[in-house]
């Protein structure tokens, strides 16, 4: 083997080594402050759970950070953003009478929406959840909220005023990580649908729904 193909070899060498170094502190977390930034109120969510103890905490995020931090999101094709979008208007509609329906609808086109999104598939949740907190820590929990209501009440006849306005904080908390998984084109969607009239429009109904739910609950 001739001396160049050598130095040649340990340069290429040198040169992955590098990558893999950067790539890797890209992801990782850089201690308790980069984690608290990555994570939002998920960071404060994990040392409650770990009951105060932070480094325990500390090392499930960053063991989350580790399985998931190289994912990369798959874009939305503009029908897939406009069909959310429509079945979002039309969970919120449905709540007004079928608040239970309407979560329970809400939980699946999360789950859904984050899998075409390149996130894990919806039936291993906890899974996904980890991935979307590494990804959308600050409005993951908006997911966990409505994914526990939507089974903790499964078969419940009984739609009391608290149990109806527990539902539609549920829902309302999830619209923000629904926004985000849209993606950063939904402005754009929007604008195309501005010609249509009020009661077809995915920013009216969001009006609507607050509105109806606040005379309802």
């Amino acid at each position: 083997m001739s001396t160049g193909l050598i130095i040649a070899l340990v340069v290429v060498g040198v040169v992955i080594v590098v990558a893999a170094g950067f790539f890797a502190a890209r992801t990782a977390p850089r201690g308790g402050r980069g984690l608290r930034r990555r994570f939002g109120p998920e960071y404060e969510r994990a040392v409650a759970r770990h009951d105060g103890d932070t480094r325990a905490a500390e090392r499930e995020l960053a063991e989350r950070v580790r399985r998931h931090g190289a994912l990369r999101e798959q874009p939305l094709d503009p029908v897939a953003r406009e069909r959310y979008l429509a079945r979002w208007a039309e969970t919120q509609e449905r709540f007004v009478e079928s608040p239970d329906v309407a979560v329970a609808e809400a939980d699946l086109l999360l789950a859904d929406l984050a899998h075409e999104r390149g996130f894990p598939d919806g039936g291993r949740y906890d899974e996904q959840l980890d991935a979307l907190s590494v990804h959308h820590g600050p409005h993951v929990h908006g997911y966990r909220r409505v994914h526990r209501a939507a089974h903790a009440r499964t078969g419940r006849a009984d739609e009391s005023r608290a149990g109806t306005e527990e539902l539609r904080e549920a829902l309302v908390e999830a619209r923000p990580l629904f926004d985000e998984l849209v993606g950063p084109d939904r402005a754009t969607a929007h604008v195309r649908t501005a010609d249509r009239p009020a009661h077809q429009h995915g920013d009216k109904r969001h009006g609507v729904f607050k509105g109806r739910l606040a005379k309802g609950s």
